[in-house]
């Protein structure tokens, strides 16, 4: 046998035996070191920041969707996206990321009428 092929069988055994989180972690790259280190944000995080914890996971996901359309219409290309958690199910998801700052994210506020709220609370806590 040569050593090619017992580094091959070695390599497949060690997937074979690697948690999920292991394998996504590995899929999602240095996109998901960055959000890690808070440089990019998922849209659950800036709903949170923004005090939209507490809205139901149909709310959250029309938010994405709209911040996602809002940041195709300034930029001409799709967000960069990181495989997570599902905050309730657990099940492995792509989300969506974005800078903190991102202006798609604020325009996603204002576009869907489930987020509207929290734009004008956080426009008052910054007056």
């Amino acid at each position: 046998m040569n050593a090619t092929a017992k580094i091959r069988r070695r390599t497949q055994a060690a997937a074979r035996t690697a948690s999920k989180a292991l394998g996504y972690r590995t899929l999602s790259g240095v996109i998901a070191l960055l959000v890690d280190t808070g440089r990019l944000i998922r849209t659950g995080d800036f709903l949170d920041r923004v005090g939209g914890s507490d809205l139901p996971d149909g709310k959250q996901s029309w938010f994405g969707r709209h911040a996602k359309k809002a940041y195709i219409a300034a930029n001409g290309s799709e967000p960069l996206t990181v495989w997570a958690r599902h905050r309730t199910t657990g099940r492995w998801i792509h989300v969506h990321v974005y800078s903190p700052i991102d202006e798609a994210l604020y325009a996603g506020l204002r576009s869907y009428k489930g987020t509207r709220h929290l734009l004008a609370d956080t426009y008052a806590r910054c007056a």
